[in-house]
């Protein structure tokens, strides 16, 4: 009786590494069944940034790079100025851009792998700023600095605001300091970055206007299959703790 017990073990053993295998394979099959994927970002701290070794790394980056080796999926990373990189996931076939904030406007212009991570949008101030607002529309008196192109100036745009723009949003920490606008709207870790990496300390944030979740944007024509492959394994990252270890690398 044992004799047949461990006979049955051993062939379940062996039905389960055969079916393990055969997975597997099935996994690398269907890896390779899709073309090498163009993966195109910003400079926007700490989701993605350009380190000192001139590797792109942040928070996106790394849920990005994690998501295309569980699926043994090739790509390419490049970091451009943001409205080319936007352009391009929507003029190029098997490119996806990151972190894009996933806003009504731009639903139906892509496919989306989502949510990479959370972000808040917020109004900075420096902080002995006596400004105290409770609402966008009492922001509305203010002189206020935005980042051209970005989803947080064309969402305040939308919403009658007369924005100062800049191409680099960390023009906007020198400008804040020196009094040349009176508020910053940016994200909530964004900001404090670029501020410290401009030498303008001591900011203090007004009104949080906004929770946005971003993702990254494929070209609508990039297979449903590669997309919903990504989008399960971006579920299982958060089940297994792989986003918190990762986002807390950066805190």
């Amino acid at each position: 009786m044992r004799r047949l017990l461990c006979i049955a073990l051993l062939l379940l053993s062996s039905l389960s590494t055969v079916a393990q295998e055969a997975a597997g394979a099935a996994q690398d099959d269907a890896a390779a069944s899709y073309p090498p994927i163009a993966l195109v970002t910003e400079n926007y701290p700490p989701f993605n940034m350009l380190a000192r070794n001139g590797q792109i790394t942040g928070i996106s980056t790394d849920i990005v790079r994690a998501l295309m080796e569980r699926n043994q999926i090739q790509n390419e990373l490049s970091l451009l100025p943001w409205n080319r990189a936007y352009n391009q996931a929507q003029t190029e076939v098997n490119t996806g851009v990151y972190s894009t904030t996933r806003t009504e406007e731009r639903e139906s212009l892509f496919k989306w792998v989502s949510p990479l991570t959370e972000n808040k949008w917020v109004f900075l101030a420096m902080s002995d700023s006596d400004i105290k607002i409770s609402s966008l529309e009492e922001a509305k008196q203010y002189r206020i600095g935005a980042y051209r192109g970005d989803a947080t100036a064309l969402f305040l745009a939308d919403q009658g605001f007369e924005l100062d723009l800049v191409r680099r949003d960390e023009l906007n920490a020198r400008k804040l300091a020196r009094g040349r606008i009176d508020l910053w709207a940016t994200g909530h870790l964004l900001g404090p970055y670029l501020a410290k990496k401009e030498g303008v300390g001591a900011l203090k944030e007004v009104l949080t206007f906004k929770r946005t979740v971003m993702g990254i944007a494929f070209h609508p024509d990039t297979p449903s299959s590669l997309i919903d492959l990504l989008n399960s394994s971006l579920k299982e990252m958060y089940r297994d703790g792989s986003i918190d270890q990762i986002t807390a690398k950066y805190r």
